[in-house]
């Protein structure tokens, strides 16, 4: 009989199923209580008057589990230090999405050498996870493979749709079952009715083939995520965070009769992708804070233990150690230094 399937499928390997691995790697009971915590906080700054900010800031994805580990005692450290009026959230991104090909971040490919050993991903994923937990910081990633989320999701207290998949189906499907606050970004050209009309989906029941816990084929029916907000990034025109940008976007907002809770990545066109520039970024923010703008309530920030990035790939051992291989990143010294210029300047919502 002649072949019709798999005709372009060079090897297929069979991965731990969610349960198993959950089963290997747990999560604590410690653990299990900070992540609800965590959601709790980060949905009362998006959605009710807690004057909190939300600062979601760390590579832009993971490589180094060492360096990753470093940078996230140092900000645990600080995340204590403002956490009166800043509610700290660490990036740790393991999956990045592409442009046309490249690393596709450390589940795909955690040797970085493109033996793509998955299951050795997903294990890395899940240990690390539970370091930064144990470390006292919630964890954010962006979320690409409809698959991840039954083996990482249980322990991510924020989650992200990236600009490019933002439009699809899937994802938003994917969103209405998810468990934690989500953010929506705007398209990669900068419109905004991509990420509205994904709130509005995402917050809806949805039916969709997926995977249960064990790995099985499934019919997913879910009850839709009602905590999902807009996330600003820019696009292809131009910057959108500026006073009239924010405007523009609450007026969308309220006519699509969605939360007026705006996050603003500070990174990618919004600093014409020029990682150095974020902090003028979270400056404009703040000025805009300072004049009584209430809809902004986070950030992001792409922000390493190292300025810039490095080119990838090249030899693992020649890596610079804490320079991502992804996109550039503000260093240390910057992050601490714009995290206390928030602290200070969200005195105004804090009066007395």
């Amino acid at each position: 009989m002649q072949k019709t399937s798999d005709i372009n499928v060079v090897e297929t390997r069979v991965l731990p199923s969610p349960s198993q691995l959950n089963a290997e790697l747990p999560k604590t009971e410690a653990q299990a209580d900070f992540i609800a915590r965590s959601r709790e906080d980060i949905r009362r700054v998006i959605f009710t008057d807690d004057k909190r900010f939300l600062l979601v800031v760390g590579p832009c994805s993971i490589h180094d589990t060492a360096a990753g580990r470093e940078y996230a005692q140092r900000l645990a450290k600080l995340a204590t230090e403002v956490s009166d009026r800043v509610l700290v959230v660490m990036r740790v991104y393991f999956e990045k999405p592409r442009t046309t090909v490249g690393w596709k971040g450390l589940i795909m490919d955690p040797h970085l050498d493109g033996t793509h050993e998955i299951a050795t991903g997903l294990r890395e994923a899940r240990k690390f996870l539970r370091e930064v937990l144990d470390i006292g910081l919630p964890t954010a990633t962006e979320l690409l493979d409809p698959v991840t989320p039954q083996y990482i999701a249980d322990l991510i207290c924020w989650s992200c749709i990236g600009a490019r998949t933002t439009e699809s189906q899937t994802h938003r499907q994917m969103a209405s079952g998810l468990s934690m606050p989500l953010g929506f970004k705007n398209g990669t050209d900068g419109s905004l009715s991509a990420g509205i009309n994904a709130i509005k989906a995402a917050g809806q029941p949805q039916t969709f083939l997926g995977i249960d816990i064990s790995g099985q084929a499934a019919s997913v029916t879910t009850r839709g995520n009602k905590s999902c907000h807009i996330v600003l990034r820019g696009g292809a025109k131009g910057p959108n965070y500026s006073a009239k940008d924010i405007a523009e976007t609450e007026v969308l907002l309220d006519k699509a009769k969605l939360p007026k809770s705006i996050l603003v990545d500070c990174s990618h066109d919004n600093s014409a992708k020029q990682p150095e520039r974020q902090p003028e970024v979270l400056r404009a923010l703040i000025e805009q804070i300072r004049a009584g703008n209430t809809s902004i309530m986070g950030a992001m920030i792409e922000s390493n233990l190292c300025a810039g990035n490095q080119p990838f790939p090249q030899p693992k051992d020649q890596l610079k150690y804490g320079v991502s291989i992804t996109d550039g990143c503000v260093d240390w010294a910057t992050t601490e230094a714009s995290i206390r210029e928030l602290h200070a300047a969200l005195a105004c919502r804090f009066p007395g």
